[in-house]
């Protein structure tokens, strides 16, 4: 993976089984920040605050967390955490909400549950790519226009702007990997930077 490119969810997904007598609710949502994942599960927590367990994982570029929430130690945030690495997922998260149903279904049972609950909603979860991009700003003169809406390279290079005031300036969203290529370019045929 490169460090401007990842896969992560489109939309929220959900899926409800019964394991065993335990009913259990799987919700796969996108995330911007490990602040808007904790908004998030409490929201969930708040709507099924009669569920024995809120186990969860979630995964950003440089940081994932889980959390068996009461279950066995390792039992259900590490498994919950490989369904998403199994994905390649990042800016992703994963609640499995579990109602206890009577039947103890022992370390490895309920690690297999969560696992399987949390990639079998991955599944119907849509992915998308997503790009992180850098600024970069051009002053363009009106006889360069043409050559200045010929840089646009989409999802690699996209014209995010253009201002129209002292001076013509279009602004590019650029994959950050791609800047310093980008910026070689726009020396060589002349272009100021702004």
């Amino acid at each position: 993976m490169s460090r401007d490119w990842y896969i992560t969810l489109a939309e929220r997904a959900e899926l409800r089984q019964k394991i065993e007598r335990s009913e259990f609710l799987g919700i796969a949502f996108p995330i911007a920040s490990e602040e808007t994942f904790f908004d998030e599960l409490q929201r969930i927590e708040k709507g099924h605050f009669d569920a024995t367990h809120h186990c969860w994982a979630f995964r950003l570029l440089d940081r994932e967390r889980s959390s068996d929430a009461g279950e066995p130690s390792g039992t259900a945030g590490k498994p919950i955490l490989s369904a998403l690495k199994g994905g390649s997922l990042h800016y992703a998260a994963v609640v499995v909400v579990r109602w206890f149903g009577g039947v103890k279904l022992g370390p490895g049972g309920l690690a297999r549950a969560y696992r399987d609950m949390a990639a079998e909603t991955l599944k119907l979860a849509k992915t998308a790519d997503r790009f992180d991009y850098a600024q970069v700003k051009v002053i363009v003169p009106y006889a360069r226009l043409n050559d200045a809406y010929r840089l646009a390279d989409p999802p690699h290079v996209v014209l995010a702007g253009q201002s129209y005031d002292e001076e013509t300036v279009f602004t590019f969203n650029v994959r950050r990997s791609l800047v310093d290529e980008l910026t070689r370019r726009l020396v060589d045929q002349r272009f100021t930077l702004r």
